[in-house]
């Protein structure tokens, strides 16, 4: 990323998990005459539709989307794609006159996105990435993941243990040049003349909210779509199938747990996601909380908008 050019505009809706982002967001881009960003990483995906909550035709209400159905199943996608992409497409509409709508879901896409991780781009290291594969299966995935907390222990904090192909690189780009395998701005520098709004929910409620959802994608048809997948030939050691959702219902389809056990699990980690999320935004200084608990859309939208119009008229002054 650049960090000389903070030229262009952005809107950014945040917030955990079943909060009423796609809603609220659909409902602000009809206002702005604008498009929306989906910064979902499960929503890449083609075919993956009820356990990623993709929104429906109808959900969207006319407002093209972006990043929604451009990967095939079993294909990957990381954060540098998704910053790649997105801010392609932000500097096209900011071009056509537009300020998209950023839909997060994941919580470092969204920091990636708008503070400008300057990902490293270093050259492999074949010989070595396979030491390191080695190295997991005589000592556990855990042996390289504390190796690369000696080196950098920044990305290591970032990276969950059993994110092994990005603590492989994180090794890889340490070994080839002593770099981290990201370097981003000061904390809470923005790479975007951006609005950043996020949808805080009572804790209780807000889990209630994801129970509920839940249950809709089973009465959707979740067992169904999973077992599509699968008769596709997608298989559960894609990227896709360990989303959460359909990890827990291949385990079931595949004889492991029951389904109530499945449903169990399905709730367990969606609440679990949502606390992650929390976390990345508490280090998002800059998002503009609102309180959604009991409010409609349209009571949301009407008490955040004239905040959106004063920054942005500033912004051009």
């Amino acid at each position: 990323m650049n960090d000389d050019k903070i030229t262009e505009d952005l809107i950014a809706v945040l917030g955990p998990t079943a909060s009423g982002k796609t809603a609220f967001a659909v409902a602000l881009a009809k206002r702005l005459g604008t498009e929306i960003l989906s910064g979902d990483s499960m929503l890449v995906y083609r075919g993956f539709d009820i356990g990623s909550a993709k929104p429906a035709i109808e959900e969207r209400e006319g407002v093209k989307h972006w990043l929604i159905d451009v990967l095939t199943p079993d294909a990957d996608f990381n954060v540098t794609d998704f910053q790649m992409m997105a801010s392609e497409k932000i500097s096209e509409l900011n071009g056509r006159g537009m300020i998209p709508v950023l839909v997060g879901g994941t919580g470092l896409y969204a920091k990636a996105l708008l503070e400008g991780y300057d990902f490293n781009t270093s050259s492999g290291d074949d010989e070595y990435r396979d030491s390191l594969e080695r190295l997991a299966e005589e000592h556990g995935r855990e042996y390289v993941h504390d190796m690369l907390e000696k080196v950098d222990p920044d990305t290591a904090a970032r990276l969950h243990v059993n994110d092994f192909r990005r603590v492989v690189r994180a090794l890889e780009v340490w070994h080839l040049g002593k770099e981290k395998i990201s370097q981003k701005r000061e904390e809470g520098h923005l790479r975007y003349n951006a609005f950043v709004i996020g949808l805080r929910w009572d804790r209780a409620v807000l889990y209630e909210r994801i129970n509920k959802r839940v249950d809709i994608m089973l009465e959707q048809g979740l067992v169904d779509e999973v077992r599509n997948l699968l008769d596709m030939g997608i298989p559960r050691t894609s990227q896709a199938m360990k989303g959460i959702g359909y990890k827990e219902t291949a385990a079931y389809i595949s004889g492991e747990c029951s389904l109530d056990e499945a449903v169990y699990e399905i709730k367990k980690a969606t609440r679990h996601f949502a606390k992650r999320q929390l976390t990345w935004y508490r280090k998002m200084p800059y998002i503009h909380w609102i309180d959604a608990d009991g409010k409609t859309t349209e009571e949301l939208l009407q008490e955040i908008y004239p905040e959106i119009e004063d920054f942005f008229l500033k912004k051009r002054i």
